[in-house]
Formats: structure tokens, C-alpha cells, sequence
């Protein structure tokens, strides 16, 4: 048997449901957008990366504002963030070629919502064969590219739009 080590779902697995706060309203408040994995900035609206991604290219698209339903927004978000979420697709079909996509939200703890306090949207590329035993076999996920690679090589693509 073969074993694959993916040391960075250790930190994920032991403090998942420890974390205190809002992940998105404390990257927000990052002064560093890199450090924070922050790709892009709207009006209204934020893209941000999975810090624990099913694929490589794994996205969300947040608003500024802590809501906890879309319902809330401003028309003015509610239409920024749909903007974003085709720019989104853009960008990732050009650079990662990906056959398919998963596009979706969780509203609310019980339909999965990990941050059930502030909606986001999640932007997944998908390929034949991306998923395998791993998850559930070894609640593990092997993820090609580091969150590091996947922000320098999409940032500046999405400063373009800007």
C-alpha cells in the first residue's frame, strides 16, 4: 500500500470546529491580501480562496458585509457578486481547462454551512477522476498545487479586473 502524506488537513481536522470568529471578516481585516489568500476586491464583494480546497482553484466569493443570507444583500452586492462569479469562471476555465464545475452555497449549520454566519459562495473546477478513495477511506485530500502556487498564478489575472 501506498501512502500519501498531507500534513496541512492535520490543522484543518484538529481545529475545525475550535475557530473563533469569522474567517471572512478576519481576512478582511488582513492588511496583506496574500497572506490572507484574498485574489480580488469588488465594491461590495471579495474573492478568497479555500484554505482547505477540494481542487486546486477552489474559490468563494463573499460580500464585505457579515450577512448570513443573500436575501439581505443590497441589490447592488446581490449583482456585484454574480458579476464576480462569471469573471470567476473566466478565469479559471483559461487557466485550469477544467470540464466542470460545482457552483453552490450552504445556508444555515444543518445544510453544511462550515461559516453559517456570513453566505458565500463556493467555485469549484472539476475533472474526470478528481475525486477518488481518499476522503473517504483516509479523511484525507490530495490537492496537486499549494495554496501559495494557486494565489501567484491567479492574483494577477484577476488584478486585471481591477
Amino acid at each position: 500500500m501506498e501512502y500519501i502524506h498531507a500534513p496541512w488537513r492535520a490543522q484543518y481536522v484538529k481545529n475545525v470546529y475550535k475557530t473563533k470568529g469569522c474567517i471572512f471578516c478576519q481576512a478582511l481585516k488582513q492588511e496583506d491580501d496574500r497572506e490572507a489568500f484574498i485574489l480580488y476586491r469588488g465594491r461590495n464583494n471579495f474573492i478568497i480562496l479555500n484554505k482547505y480546497p477540494y481542487t486546486p482553484g477552489h474559490l468563494m466569493i463573499a460580500p464585505f458585509r457579515h450577512l448570513d443570507s443573500p436575501e439581505k444583500a443590497t441589490k447592488a452586492a446581490a449583482h456585484e457578486m454574480g458579476d464576480i462569479q462569471v469573471l470567476c469562471l473566466k478565469i479559471l476555465r483559461d487557466h485550469y481547462q477544467p470540464q466542470g464545475f460545482n457552483i453552490g452555497m450552504n445556508l444555515g449549520k444543518c445544510a453544511g454551512a462550515g461559516v453559517a454566519s456570513h453566505y458565500h459562495i463556493h467555485l469549484i473546477p472539476r475533472w474526470p477522476g478528481d475525486s477518488n478513495f481518499m476522503p473517504l477511506v483516509g479523511e484525507t485530500r490530495v490537492v496537486i498545487e499549494s495554496l501559495e502556487t494557486t494565489f501567484e498564478q491567479l492574483a494577477p489575472r484577476f488584478r486585471e479586473h481591477a
